[in-house]
């Protein structure tokens, strides 16, 4: 599971909606944040994460394959 790191203004803003909360659900919030901490994260090997591309079609098909999916925009956005 990836991480997110917030910087202190967004932080802010995420308190200023925080703080208008009851007690309990303060109180509950505080409890599923504590747990999140204690969660041991899971260590990912390196070596999973590149290799060589398998597949069995040839360098022609590939490159086939991926101009045929493009998709062409008929209609021009413009700027008005």
């Amino acid at each position: 599971m990836a991480n997110l790191s917030l910087n202190n203004k967004t932080l802010e803003k995420y308190f200023g909606v925080l703080r208008g909360l009851d007690n309990l659900s303060k109180k509950k919030l505080i409890i599923k944040l504590t747990e999140s901490l204690e969660l041991k994260e899971e260590k990912v090997d390196l070596k999973t994460l590149f290799g060589a591309w398998e597949d069995d079609k040839d360098s022609d098909e590939i490159i086939k394959e991926i101009r045929g999916s493009r998709i062409e925009k008929i209609e021009d956005l413009g700027f008005e």
